[in-house]
């Protein structure tokens, strides 16, 4: 069974934020953009920045926490080969 776990987000997603992050940096480069509306769309476009900088955060914590775990069931096989009266240096256990 997966170890993902679905859960419901409440915000726009990694994709929508940085398309509306686009589309408010195009108006304002295209100068579409009223100095009393200016204020609004930076403060929006640093919230979209936040939210999309904690996304990525969040993947590459859940792709550590992946790739740890791989590992860490990948070790258990190679040391079935390892005789049970081995040095403590074929198993990893050896101190120097």
């Amino acid at each position: 069974m997966s170890a993902r776990k679905t859960k419901k987000s409440t915000g726009p997603s990694y994709g929508e934020a940085a398309a509306r992050l686009e589309e408010i940096l195009g108006r304002i480069e295209d100068g579409e953009v009223d100095i009393d509306e200016l204020s609004g769309l930076v403060s929006e476009a640093a919230g979209l920045v936040t939210l999309c900088r904690d996304k990525i955060h969040a993947a590459e914590v859940q792709v550590k926490t992946i790739t740890e775990e791989l590992e860490r069931d990948a070790d258990p096989e190679a040391d079935d080969d390892v005789p049970e009266d081995a040095p403590p240096e074929w198993t990893g256990d050896g101190r120097a």
